[in-house]
């Protein structure tokens, strides 16, 4: 009977506007109006990554819970590691509506969000309250219309850093204008090393990684995992959301 309504539910959601889909999703969550999962558990898919410790190797990306409002619910469907964010310093709304896209030919979506997120100081007081017994991550987002987005990613480390198991630098996203020219070496290094800086000075620092481009050349891979290697982060998270649509059909709904 739970799959009966399950299927119905989907196909209804499928049938709205995805962004609201998504919101609705979230609300159900926070509200208990979910099925239950008896997930699969065993010590055979126990792991370990930059010495945090995984009941498994499945976790979810940052994107979905991108203001850390339904960890707990989250929890129940038995992923390795939940990672929330993006997370600027300051609030904003990301990119105009509508900005995701199902593309039904492909069984995919295409999403333009832009960071959007209620800022580190709301998304902090939800981290302080979680359970930790849950691994979770932040994903270091920079604000737009920043003055230094250099800065920006070190900036929510200190303020969430004491909260969280570890932070993904979010370098690779295409939908916040220039953010990508950070992975350029000057800038990724002075980014590497003001987040590491940071790191150290929390009380117990975490694991760091790094999110990068799909788009980039064999020489600019190089560039960054030797800037990477230097700066001691913990490893490469690839990839983010490419830009070449070649692959995809056009039609989106």
């Amino acid at each position: 009977m739970e799959k009966f309504f399950e299927n119905i539910a989907t196909k209804i959601l499928q049938r709205i506007e995805p962004e609201l889909a998504h919101d609705i999703a979230l609300k159900s969550l926070k509200s208990g109006l979910y099925f239950r999962q008896n997930y699969f558990s065993s010590t055979r898919l126990q792991t370990t990554l930059a010495g945090l410790e995984l009941s498994n190797p499945i976790g979810l990306a940052a994107g979905f819970d991108k203001n850390a409002e339904v960890i707990g619910p989250l929890s129940k469907f038995g992923f390795g590691f939940i990672e929330v964010g993006a997370v600027t310093p300051l609030p904003q709304k990301g990119n105009p509506k509508p900005r995701i896209f199902r593309i039904k030919e492909e069984n995919a979506i295409l999403n333009h969000l832009g960071f959007n997120n209620q800022g580190m100081k709301k998304i902090n007081r939800r981290l302080k309250t979680r359970n930790k017994k849950n691994l979770v991550g932040l994903n270091l987002g920079a604000n737009k219309n920043s003055d230094n987005k250099l800065k920006d990613f070190s900036t929510v480390l200190a303020y969430c850093g004491d909260n969280i198991d570890f932070a993904t630098i979010n370098l690779s996203s295409p939908n916040t204008k220039n953010l990508r020219d950070l992975q350029k070496d000057l800038p990724l290094n002075f980014i590497l090393k003001d987040v590491n800086r940071t790191n150290l000075s929390l009380k117990n620092p975490i694991p760091i990684f790094l999110k990068i481009s799909p788009e980039l050349k064999e020489k600019e891979l190089e560039g960054i995992v030797d800037i990477g290697l230097r700066n001691n982060i913990s490893g490469i998270i690839a990839t983010n959301t490419s830009t070449n649509f070649d692959n995809i059909s056009k039609k989106y709904s």
